[in-house]
């Protein structure tokens, strides 16, 4: 018994090292064939990264218009328009809330605009993101109803320092396949606060601002919506929210206002989009140009590179605060959007 367990041993031995064998010839032709079959699998149009490997795929905003939007418009009970070919934006200007700050009657297009920008993408979703102005007794409200109809907060802050009433800004986000419902889902948070209906716009009003001198300072052109003067810079990056790429200029830009006050002096509200690296460049040379800081936070939960924000408030002469904002403009990787 056993010679016969000891000779069942060695003719098992061979049997098994022929299939090691066997499998080690077959590895690099089956690792061959799952790489082929791999190749094969084109990478969808306006997606990147290797196929199968979700983890690292970016999914690209596709070209749409303002007809594309129809529903959406309908939804949210007003028109918006298309920002390079990609955005389209609807804004929600606070008419209705008279607030004063630094012993100045902030106007809507100042710090007072609620805005809402929606994207597609190439595999069919739609994302949204935006700043919505809220009064305090709102905001709980708001939040409320934002978080029963999927709509997330992203950011709380403030924009200016010291306001009559008390006012927050609330960043909105939200993602999906029906971008109908997402509209629905800002809209029962909008119902809530007292956001007027949408109004025609008012003839142009002559600016008493140095435009010339606020564009050479700032090395760029800005444009004018009848009230303020606004001057806009996009990071140069590209910049994901998670696997989305972001259309250039959404929820990656730096904003300049000048609200004119008479005499060449104007109130500055606005914000600055900045790496980690450049943030403390940047809070130092606003300072140093006579500009009071408001908050430093961030805007998005999941962007990559990551972003800060910081939004700052001042008042003087209006060509001496665009000189002040040009060293925090040159400490950041931007380009004018004008």
């Amino acid at each position: 018994m056993a010679e016969d367990r000891q000779q069942d041993t060695h003719t098992q031995v061979p049997t098994s090292r022929r299939r090691v064998l066997a499998a080690a010839a077959l590895a690099p032709m089956l690792a061959g064939v799952g790489a082929g079959a791999a190749a094969a699998r084109p990478v969808p149009a306006g997606m990147t990264g290797m196929p199968g490997d979700r983890s690292h795929r970016r999914v690209k905003p596709v070209t749409t218009t303002e007809a594309d939007w129809a529903d959406v418009a309908h939804t949210l009970g007003r028109r918006g328009n298309m920002l390079r070919g990609t955005t389209y934006h609807t804004a929600f200007p606070r008419g209705d809330l008279y607030v004063v700050s630094d012993g100045v009657t902030v106007t809507p297009a100042l710090a007072l605009g609620t805005h809402v920008g929606f994207v597609r993408y190439a595999d069919g979703t739609t994302m949204v993101m935006g700043d919505v102005v809220v009064t305090e007794d709102e905001l709980q409200h708001v939040t409320d109803a934002w978080q029963a109809n999927g709509i997330a907060q992203t950011a709380l802050h403030k924009h200016l320092l010291a306001q009559t009433p008390d006012i927050w800004w609330a960043h909105v986000h939200g993602h999906g396949p029906d971008a109908v419902a997402l509209a629905r889902g800002l809209r029962a948070g909008f119902d809530l606060t007292g956001t007027p209906p949408a109004v025609p716009p008012g003839p142009p009003v002559p600016k008493d601002l140095d435009i010339a001198g606020i564009e050479a300072a700032l090395g760029a052109k800005g444009s004018s919506d009848g009230v303020v003067y606004k001057i806009v810079f996009a990071r140069r990056e590209t910049i994901c929210d998670g696997h989305l790429v972001l259309p250039p200029g959404l929820g990656s830009t730096s904003a300049f206002n000048f609200q004119p006050l008479g005499g060449g002096r104007a109130a500055l509200s606005g914000d600055c989009a900045m790496l980690a690296e450049e943030v403390q460049n940047v809070l130092g040379a606003l300072r140093r140009g006579g500009i009071n800081l408001v908050e430093l936070h961030n805007h998005h939960l999941t962007e990559n590179p990551r972003l800060f924000f910081t939004h700052f408030w001042a008042v003087g002469d209006a060509v001496e605060l665009a000189r002040g904002l040009r060293p925090a403009v040159d400490a950041t990787n931007v380009v004018p959007t004008g």
